[in-house]
């Protein structure tokens, strides 16, 4: 009987989810007219980004919330096979980082801790369970972290956000899409990522927005150093559960993309990611402990160029 409820659960919870976003539209609507924005009132895509962002103001915190038991480890260094552990097991996110759909900064606060708390890339670090001796090499961390935000208002947001943290030396929100980074006119500054410069890129819960998701995979791998490495939490297409529950999420996804902005639930993710250039590894899988029947499922790990 509990199995036969948590396959209902797994099958309507973007029904639910798609919900609370219909719920936000007459507010979308409201507020759009006393703002004066008829203009994306009226425009389908202007529209439906607005309904997104109102949407994301309430479950943004939540969605984070249940994200973190798994992408706190995850860049801390301490998951292998999609598993989390309690020892540090690979390297940890240091050096110049490219964090991509940086939002309003809802994982600047985790970025901080790491590199204030000692789970730095480098084998002194790793070796030891010595506090002391993290924090000392904390400061070699994490040295710069560009946040790739196109939206004008979520970068307000962002800036604000790190501003807060007392980020602002460390933290550079960079208002573009990925396929202008190295554009200096694009980016408003002298501020441009220029290929081969980048030893972390991080994605989190953001590659299923981009618009030609390919292309831009393909062009993100190129800014990584050699040895660089690329920290991903995603969901994806199904894999597992194959035909049924395959045709269950396109015909989900077909809703979907009104309600969730410019989200997509049948991305092939990992392939793209896996086929972006030649990596030295690749450790990336579903979390086993995900159901078969999940709509929604995820993939975790790092690549290293």
């Amino acid at each position: 009987m509990e199995t036969l409820k948590d396959v209902f659960q797994h099958l309507t919870f973007p029904w639910l989810f798609m919900s609370i976003s219909a719920r936000r539209i007459p507010y979308t609507i409201r507020t759009l007219i006393s703002e004066g924005r008829w203009q994306t009132l009226f425009c389908l895509d202007g529209f439906r980004d607005a309904l997104f962002g109102n949407l994301w103001a309430i479950v943004g915190p939540q969605v984070k919330s249940n994200a973190e038991v798994r992408v706190i480890p995850l860049l801390e260094g301490r998951v292998r096979n999609a598993e989390v552990s309690n020892q540090v097991v690979s390297k940890p996110v240091s050096g110049r980082i490219l964090e991509v759909g940086a939002g309003t900064g809802m994982w600047a606060d985790v970025f901080l801790k790491i590199n204030t708390t000692g789970q730095y890339a480098g084998a002194e670090a790793e070796n030891t369970d010595d506090l002391t001796t993290r924090r000392r090499v904390a400061a070699r961390g994490i040295s710069k972290i560009y946040g790739v935000e196109p939206h004008a208002q979520s970068v307000k947001a962002l800036r604000q956000r790190t501003k807060e943290l007392g980020m602002e030396d460390m933290y550079e929100a960079i208002p573009v899409g990925i396929e202008q980074l190295d554009d200096p006119d694009a980016t408003g500054s002298a501020t441009t990522i220029e290929p081969g410069s980048i030893d972390c890129i991080v994605s989190i819960l953001c590659l299923c927005s981009i618009p030609d998701q390919e292309k831009n995979i393909k062009a993100l791998y190129k800014l990584l150093k050699p040895g660089g490495r690329w920290y991903v939490y995603e969901h994806v297409k199904v894999k597992r559960g194959r035909m049924l529950l395959g045709w269950y999420q396109r015909y989900t996804n077909f809703f979907w993309a009104f309600f969730l902005g410019s989200c997509r639930l049948c991305n092939d993710t990992a392939t793209h990611l896996k086929e972006a250039g030649p990596w030295s590894s690749v450790d990336l899988a579903q979390p086993p402990d995900e159901p078969v029947y999940k709509v929604l499922p995820h993939i975790l790990g790092v690549l290293t160029k």
